[in-house]
């Protein structure tokens, strides 16, 4: 599956993140109180009956959301589920990709480039400034030098699952 980076308004997606937040929040609550009370009304006081009506609430909630995160104004939300997902994916593959970037692999400086760049994406979209920590910074500068001496673009936007599959997950 390709997946290409896209440009978000943080503020916008911060908004709406924390207005679905409690909003499912507040669903699990509702939901997990009312078919608690529906079970110990109708079968008795039991402890058991308490969390099982907050497990069925969790169902309910978890399947009301599903059937809206194809709305339109999910758009957002999708996209960092779907960039979270990818850059977990690359993860799995890390120390394969940087063994094959030293020796001068296009498919992995490709993969690893979209890494760092949807990784900084979403510290951004998070509020959160991208990492500065020495070790990161030193490896995305060494992948730039990489693709800078090969001739590539510096940015790659987008990255194809399959692409990982020449890859042994290390």
């Amino acid at each position: 599956m390709v997946f290409t980076l896209e440009q978000h308004d943080t503020h916008s997606y911060r908004r709406k993140a924390r207005m679905i937040s409690f909003a499912m929040a507040g669903q699990l609550l509702i939901f997990g109180m009312l078919f608690s009370m529906l079970l110990t009304s109708t079968f008795g006081n039991s402890l058991w009956l308490y969390a099982l009506g907050i497990f069925l609430g969790l169902l309910a909630t978890s399947a009301l959301f599903a059937v809206l995160r194809e709305r339109p104004w999910m758009t957002e939300m999708r996209y960092v589920w779907q960039l979270k997902q990818h850059l977990s994916q690359i993860s799995g593959y890390l120390p394969t990709l940087r063994r094959a970037v030293d020796d001068d692999n296009k498919a992995a400086l490709n993969i690893l480039t979209f890494y760092h760049q949807g990784v900084t994406q979403l510290a951004e979209l998070n509020g959160r400034s991208p990492s500065q920590d020495t070790v990161w910074v030193a490896e995305a500068n060494h992948i730039k030098a990489k693709r800078e001496a090969l001739g590539l673009s510096p940015r790659v936007d987008t990255f194809d699952s399959q692409d990982l599959h020449a890859f042994k997950r290390s």
